[in-house]
């Protein structure tokens, strides 16, 4: 079968389209012919070195987290699932990913597809739909009638957490610069903040209960949005390579996600899909063959949105 495998860590050049042997499932496991995987950041920092210590993988590494496909085979011990199902799940991050024709994920991380959708376009749902339920509702506490400010609400994860805030009774105060303020209030924000033209501070002029960040700031930027909540409330940072600032003074607490696989979360969150509450939304697909390019893309900043990546037998 194809796959794209890093024999060493790099740039974009270190990942390779080739043949490799079509895996078999052990117990508890199946086997998925994939209809696509997604590009997530993640992918990048593992693939460059920069998530060793977190994420260790074994070289050569296939990347893709995220799964949609068919279970076309089964392990020992597998009743969650059977032959023919079309699934979606987040793989293990220090496992094999799908970035190939076919590939093992244990029976348990698995659910259904989403049935309104196609299937390879399910695969844009799994680690940023899960990052943004955990982030308002795990960690957030996110409850109807609260504010919710996301900054940095026009990437993948923003969307989703935008749509689910608003649905469940919050109100959204979101940041976006121009390209993708439509965007985000065509999510569902209730404001949206021009981060490019705005101080975000002077715009927020009532506390909120929560904040949400999906952007890329400094510590001292992070840190100037802690005054905005109030007293109890939360700051969740999903930028890992710097702390989540808190006010222990005023209990505002200081929370760094790491997103973890929950199948019945992301059964929830496929629901919502199929009855139409929850929109997934695909900026490009590419074919697997140019996953090197697309890698090359995101590390330049250019990619327009959520990316999937299609396998020959999609």
């Amino acid at each position: 079968m194809k796959a794209v495998r890093f024999h060493q860590y790099g740039g974009p050049e270190v990942l390779h389209y080739e043949d490799v042997e079509q895996p078999s499932p052990g117990p508890g496991q199946v086997r998925i012919r994939v209809a696509a995987t997604s590009f997530n950041g993640v992918d990048g920092n593992i693939r460059a070195g920069f998530m060793q210590g977190p994420i260790p993988v074994e070289l050569p590494h296939t990347p893709g987290i995220d799964v949609a496909g068919t279970v076309d085979a089964l392990g020992e011990n597998v009743d969650e699932v059977a032959v023919g199902d079309q699934v979606i799940g987040f793989l293990p991050m220090t496992g094999t990913g799908a970035a190939a024709e076919y590939v093992i994920a244990p029976a348990q991380i698995l659910t259904g597809a989403p049935r309104n959708v196609p299937l390879a376009d399910a695969a844009a749902l799994p680690l940023v739909g899960l990052t943004a339920w955990q982030a308002l509702f795990d960690h957030g506490n996110l409850t109807a009638g609260q504010r919710v400010l996301i900054n940095g609400a026009s990437g993948a994860v923003g969307g989703y957490a935008v749509q689910l805030a608003k649905e469940a009774g919050a109100q959204v105060l979101a940041t976006a610069g121009p390209g993708g303020a439509e965007r985000v209030k065509a999510a569902g924000a209730h404001q949206v903040i021009d981060h490019t033209s705005t101080d975000v501070t002077e715009a927020v002029t009532e506390p909120v209960d929560l904040v949400l960040n999906l952007a890329p700031v400094t510590p001292e930027q992070l840190a100037a949005l802690v005054p905005l909540i109030r007293d109890g409330g939360a700051l969740v940072n999903t930028t890992v390579w710097m702390p989540a600032p808190s006010d222990e003074k005023r209990g505002v607490r200081g929370i760094d996600l790491f997103v973890r696989s929950d199948a019945d979360q992301l059964a929830d969150l496929a629901a919502r899909v199929s009855t139409g509450e929850l929109r997934i939304q695909v900026a490009q697909r590419v074919a697997l063959a140019d996953l090197p390019a697309l890698h090359a893309q995101a590390g330049a900043g250019e990619l327009p949105g959520k990316t999937i990546v299609l396998p020959p037998t999609a």
